[in-house]
């Protein structure tokens, strides 16, 4: 029988990154690795099947795990175990089917009901953590392939007490902007790149255009500025810019 009253529960939520850019090959096989994965974690951290119930999101997975298993042993075991794992796994990997994950550790309680749904706001609040843009961005920065973010109550009771193999220092704080107020939280490594919204989204190093060759012609807009005396037989004399106007490189 469900137990439908609130419960304290140990959250772990995990997403795959560009799930839905696959095809139904590839993303059958990313659930199978992502699925392993979080098997073989678990169970490294103590949390054998007994201690733990699952939801299937497709591309991602949510446990909710019993609070007896130490948080200390299960965070350490997300920044040091899983990410050994998941390298190890990708280089086995093709390209194609490479998998990359964001991850959230929680606490707070859950119900369970009578149709074995999940209840809870601090599973909404978790949820909403997986799916901020500060995670999202920090994964596609980074060169790994694993990024974890943890709720303000388990940075509280567990990471800024510098526990053994759990570094406060590596923590850094953010707040999540929802439709019920801001959300602390910390991002473990560094923050990502803030945007820049006056000139929208920018390319990533590997797609961003080649140096132009002395000499080339310029394409896209021209600025003038300085003093400009005109084009003459094809020559422009003055300060020029290349970009866009108002743009300085």
């Amino acid at each position: 029988m469900p137990q439908t009253a609130p419960l304290p529960r140990t959250m772990l939520l995990i997403d795959t990154e560009r799930f839905s850019d696959r095809d139904d090959v590839q993303q059958a096989l990313l659930r199978r690795m992502l699925f392993s994965l979080v098997d073989r974690v678990l169970l490294t951290a103590g949390v054998d099947q007994t201690m733990r119930l699952r939801a299937d999101r497709g591309d991602a997975v949510m446990e909710l795990i019993d609070p007896a298993v130490p948080l200390t042993t299960l965070l350490r075991t997300l920044l040091t175990d899983l990410p050994a794992e998941l390298r190890a796994m990708n280089r086995m990997a093709a390209s194609s089917t490479q998998l990359r994950l964001r991850a959230v550790l929680a606490g707070g309680y859950v119900a369970v009901d009578e149709y074995d749904g999940w209840v809870g706001t601090d599973l909404n609040d978790a949820c909403r953590l997986l799916d901020a843009d500060p995670l999202r961005a920090a994964l596609r920065e980074r060169a790994g392939d694993f990024v974890l973010c943890v709720s303000a109550s388990v940075h509280a009771g567990i990471v800024r007490h510098q526990h053994t193999g759990i570094p406060a220092e590596e923590f850094t704080h953010i707040t999540v902007p929802t439709k019920n107020g801001p959300l602390p939280a910390w991002l473990h490594g560094p923050l990502p790149t803030p945007a820049d919204p006056g000139r929208g989204p920018q390319p990533s190093p590997a797609s961003a255009p080649a140096a132009r060759p002395a000499g080339a012609a310029a394409s896209g807009g021209i600025e003038f500025h300085g003093t400009n005396h005109g084009a003459v037989a094809n020559q422009i004399t003055g300060g020029i810019t290349f970009g866009a106007p108002g743009e300085r490189r």
